[in-house]
């Protein structure tokens, strides 16, 4: 199933000057108007198809894989996240699904995200910013059970915290991988209580699993820091190398 994209075109019906100037002028005019119309491609939301079970929420699927060692940039991290799709409706997700790969089969730092539509799976996201995750850590083997339990949970709306869920996220590691869960407040402590102990029963934990609640905002900070001294040590590492030459 494809994205479905539309062209909206501005109103130009206001007033404009009558057209006196170079042909070089009339190319460059119709250059831009060519480059607004591009800027102004919208994205039609999905639907649910005739006869088809219609979710609470529409939900959009993403993929990020990168090279580990270090936190990407904001930006770095914006532009590898790639969209797989959109769907409003049970058969829509199982048609996406069942052609995916289960998160057990991936390799290397890759991350499956499933969020509601209009939000992407960043801290920095209005929806996202004064929110948290639920961080469960599984030894290898677990991922692609519990993430499908995890999914189907939200889907259905077994969290019962009202439009409090953002999305969840699945990242596969090396020696481990981890599940989570996002929502919208990370100040509502009786939400996220909800929240971890509905993760509990969708997944079967054991009583003694350790589960983690970060904050974005503890995240970013997190980021920042690392990101700072990885800065600081290249820069020395030059420096060594640049007293060493002379």
């Amino acid at each position: 199933m494809n994205n479905k994209f539309d062209a909206l075109k501005d109103d130009d019906s206001g007033d404009h000057d009558q057209d006196n100037g170079s042909p070089k002028d009339s190319e460059k005019e119709k250059a831009e108007d060519e480059e607004k119309d591009q800027n102004t491609i919208k994205r039609k939301p999905v639907v649910p198809g005739a006869g088809e079970h219609p979710l609470q929420y529409n939900y959009t699927f993403w993929y990020s894989r990168r090279t580990p060692g270090r936190p990407a940039s904001t930006q770095s991290y914006e532009q590898n996240i790639k969209q797989i799709g959109s769907f409003a409706s049970v058969e829509q997700f199982w048609r996406f699904y069942s052609h995916m790969i289960r998160p057990g089969d991936l390799t290397g730092h890759s991350d499956f995200h499933l969020f509601k539509e209009g939000i992407k799976p960043m801290w920095e996201d209005d929806a996202n910013k004064s929110g948290g995750k639920w961080i469960i850590r599984l030894r290898k083997g677990l991922a692609s059970r519990c993430w499908e339990n995890l999914i189907l949970a939200m889907l259905g709306e077994q969290f019962m915290v009202g439009e409090e869920i953002c999305g969840a996220v699945v990242s596969v590691r090396f020696q481990e991988d981890i599940i989570s869960i996002w929502n919208k407040t990370a100040s509502d402590q009786a939400t996220t209580a909800r929240i971890r102990d509905t993760l509990r029963r969708v997944l079967n934990l054991p009583p003694n699993t350790i589960m983690e609640y970060k904050t974005h905002t503890d995240s970013i900070k997190f980021c920042f820091m690392w990101m700072k001294r990885t800065f600081l040590q290249d820069k020395l590492v030059e420096k060594l190398k640049m007293d060493t030459v002379f």
